[in-house]
């Protein structure tokens, strides 16, 4: 079974940083993307930003810029690098994995910006 595993969300500052990684129980390579996604409360989930296998990156319209995702084979992580956090940033960032038409998802890791 394909498990996806969040770390690194907490509290920080508006205007502070953060670093998500997400770890996978088999090569990330056997995945056709990795993303990340999130869901603050009474909104619908959203895309924040993907990489395909081949290495080219999707950003949602609200973090381009600012965030940055990358990944490390050897570890089997995918990251997720916040900067210029913003209140309205806050939201549990879910990590999500797809082979074909197979989702897998994260157990969520919250990420709160607040002075």
């Amino acid at each position: 079974q394909v498990q996806l595993v969040e770390s690194g969300g907490g509290l920080v500052q508006p205007g502070g940083s953060l670093r998500l990684s997400c770890t996978a129980s088999i090569s990330i390579f056997e995945f056709n993307d990795m993303g990340w996604y999130r869901q603050a409360p009474g909104k619908e989930r959203e895309l924040v930003a993907t990489i395909n296998v081949g290495g080219i990156t999707k950003y949602g319209d609200s973090v381009k810029g600012r965030f940055t995702i990358s990944r490390d084979g050897a570890k089997k992580t995918v990251y997720l690098q916040m900067a210029s956090l913003k209140p309205e940033d806050t939201a549990v960032y879910y990590c999500n994995g797809r082979i074909l038409t197979r989702n897998t998802w994260g157990q969520g890791t919250q990420v709160t910006i607040s002075s």
